[in-house]
């Protein structure tokens, strides 16, 4: 932690709320993403829940670039391989 002035010393504090925020996006992010990526590798799962859980993870990827959580190009990148994969799957 910080050891000299008051300002410093929030500074930290804030610092050590906002690591712990933004880590917890982030696990969110990638859960949702393992999880789309899953129902896309594995045979029988509905069309539908596909589509379902490929944009529960788009969603969350762009609401982490908007909090600043993922960087948006970061993003862009994850939504655009997911879809790709998703297209891909499909058959379309």
């Amino acid at each position: 932690m910080a050891k000299r002035t008051a300002s410093a010393k929030k500074q930290a504090r804030a610092s050590v709320r906002r690591t712990q925020r933004n880590r917890a996006v982030r696990s969110e992010v990638k859960t949702k993403v393992v999880k789309a990526r899953r129902t896309l590798t594995e045979s029988p799962v509905a069309e539908s829940e596909r589509y379902a859980l490929a944009l529960d993870a788009i969603r969350a990827l762009d609401r982490a670039a908007a909090k600043g959580v993922l960087h948006p190009n970061n993003a862009a990148r994850r939504k655009a391989r997911l879809t790709r994969q998703l297209v891909k799957v499909s058959g379309a």
